[in-house]
């Protein structure tokens, strides 16, 4: 990648003051599809080819092409904005269609998957919740995981540290899921199948640990929006096929922040400048998304990242804590 010169471009009216960023224009990027590479080979090699597994790597890829389609137009045809958003979420609208309809009129799939469970209820709130409603939630969880991942990704290391840990915690829900024993003893929701999903999620955890050593501060390779899109989709997928997809905002909890931190920051400066009589307005943070605002207040980029990610070790543990307290 270095010899093909896939290397992010920052232009001057985007960098603003971090400056640092200038460090990082010849570092390559597109390691997302070194993350994939590796998750799927050793998914296939490893794992039941069930129906689980199947739309799992079915959404990774196809969101995988669309993130190296933007990161393809960004690099190669040096297009900074690369493809629009309303593609982009042409394109995840159709991948979660696809994606439901498989796993909605497969025999396997199709009663569990219409189940909602909630944490910290020991039964399914709901029980064949309506194919449209539940496409509306699916779409939401994968479209904003995968751009909640997208806005963590802006330090060395960040994102993929705090996506190895969510993935760590799936991995035992899926397979505890797929365990009879352990689901009854848990009081969660048996989903014959959906322990082979540990073996996607273990892969995941192990490619996201050697993309780390490559990825740590100072980044040799970004993963891209290769990479951020699809990890946020696969995990957002995953979370609805084990059943526990709303216990993925207090195990996903930094990238939660990272999303409302630009929902508040956008929302707040559009309303004060509606009201305000110099057309000026105001920031509740002093820089979005959440990370850029304590590298302003003066944290170096390796103190904000370790940070971070003790938070999102500790969202984990809270969420792993879930399975328990019913």
């Amino acid at each position: 990648m270095k010899r093909l010169k896939f290397g992010q471009n920052y232009d001057d009216d985007r960098v603003g003051e971090l400056a640092q960023r200038f460090d990082k224009k010849n570092t390559p990027t597109m390691g997302g599809l070194m993350i994939f590479i590796s998750v799927f080979v050793s998914t296939l090699l490893c794992a039941t080819p069930n129906v689980w597994v199947l739309v799992a790597l079915f959404v990774y890829a196809a969101l995988t092409a669309v993130g190296f389609r933007d990161d393809y137009l960004k690099v190669v045809r040096k297009n900074r904005d690369g493809i629009s958003s309303k593609e982009k979420i042409m394109w995840q609208t159709l991948v979660t269609a696809i994606a439901l309809a498989v796993l909605v009129f497969h025999p396997l799939s199709g009663e569990k998957i219409r189940e909602l469970w909630v944490p910290f209820v020991k039964y399914p709130v709901f029980v064949g919740v309506p194919v449209a409603v539940l496409f509306v939630f699916m779409f939401f969880w994968v479209v904003g995981f995968s751009n909640a991942i997208n806005l963590t990704d802006g330090l060395d290391g960040l994102a993929i540290g705090c996506t190895i840990t969510v993935a760590l915690v799936y991995g035992i829900m899926a397979y505890a899921a797929g365990n009879a024993r352990i689901a009854e003893y848990l009081l969660i929701s048996f989903v014959p199948g959906t322990g082979e999903l540990a073996i996607v999620c273990g892969a995941l955890v192990g490619a996201g640990m050697a993309f780390l050593w490559y990825n740590s501060h100072p980044a040799e390779l970004f993963m891209g929006d290769t990479g951020s899109l699809a990890l946020g989709g696969l995990i957002g997928m995953v979370a609805f096929m084990v059943q526990q997809p709303l216990t993925l905002i207090i195990v996903g909890g930094v990238f939660v922040a990272e999303a409302v931190s630009v929902i508040i920051q956008v929302s707040v400066f559009k309303a004060t400048k509606r009201s305000s009589p110099t057309g000026q307005g105001k920031r509740f943070f002093l820089m979005a998304p959440l990370h850029h605002h304590f590298q302003k207040k003066g944290w170096p980029e390796t103190k904000v990242v370790l940070r971070f990610w003790i938070v999102s070790l500790l969202c984990a543990l809270v969420g792993l804590g879930t399975l328990k307290l019913r």
